[in-house]
């Protein structure tokens, strides 16, 4: 993008040149003047809003810390907030926003996999599966792993025999060494895999602010459990570890989005 502003700021300036040499004394020099300032003042005020979005951002992320989130955790045992009694209703759920993850052996998604649109039946999404059902568990640190297995575990043995249902337990890694190419492809290698086809273990590398954004997303050491539908929305949700009464509700859910087909 920069460099094509330059290019275009070139031929710009040598255009204004080429006007303004037909004019006598200082003229040509004048014309370049006035077209450079107005192209800094442009570059200015993009550098400008990307800084004030940083600043915003820097503000946002240092509101809180480890402490905060380890004073919160020991309150609520890592129920930020009340899981879903009942299902989201359609008009009321929203899309669970892209996410790019990748799978200790070697492929790539996009979750949310969702049915592709009527003129795209030929495009396949993630490994060709689209489950009438996905319980996707987001876990930004070690400790909440654990967590997310409360929720997976059952809840795939409650559909053992539904292969429409699938699981997908994403860690996210934002250490940049780690999240490098090389050192990347190494890590996957030795992290954990699972051996169920329908329980996906995946990894998100990176910077995901604007992901936790949308999904105001805070304390990091608690799990963030979403039951999505074929159509990309979140239908039900939870926090922490699974409780007998929230299990209840989350598979009563899928049974319905699985009647919904």
């Amino acid at each position: 993008m920069m460099l094509r502003a330059r290019g275009a700021a070139g031929a710009l300036l040598r255009l204004a040149g080429a006007t303004a040499g037909v004019q006598s004394g200082g003229a040509p020099q004048l014309a370049r003047a006035a077209f450079t300032r107005g192209f800094l003042d442009l570059h200015k005020m993009a550098n400008k809003e990307a800084i004030e979005k940083e600043k915003a951002r820097l503000k946002d992320e240092m509101s809180r810390g480890y402490f905060a989130d380890i004073s919160e955790i020991r309150k609520n045992h890592g129920k930020i907030a009340t899981a879903s009694k009942v299902i989201i209703p359609e008009v009321d759920a929203m899309k669970f926003p892209d996410l790019a993850v990748e799978s200790p052996y070697g492929g790539a998604l996009h979750l949310p996999l969702v049915v592709p649109a009527p003129q795209d039946d030929d495009v396949e999404a993630g490994d060709g599966v689209i489950p009438d059902a996905s319980l996707v568990c987001l876990s930004f640190r070690a400790s909440s792993q654990k967590m997310a297995e409360s929720w997976s575990s059952p809840f795939l043995d409650a559909f053992s025999a539904d292969k429409n249902i699938h699981v997908y337990e994403v860690s996210f890694i934002d250490s940049w060494l780690l999240s490098s190419g090389p050192v990347r492809r190494a890590f996957l290698k030795v992290m954990r895999k699972s051996n169920n086809p329908r329980r996906h273990v995946v990894y998100a590398f990176g910077d995901h602010y604007d992901f936790r954004k949308k999904l105001q997303i805070i304390n990091f050491l608690t799990g963030y459990i979403y039951l999505v539908d074929r159509e990309g929305r979140i239908r039900w949700q939870g926090f922490g570890s699974a409780t007998e009464e929230e299990l209840s509700s989350l598979t009563a859910s899928a049974s319905i989005l699985l009647d919904e087909k």
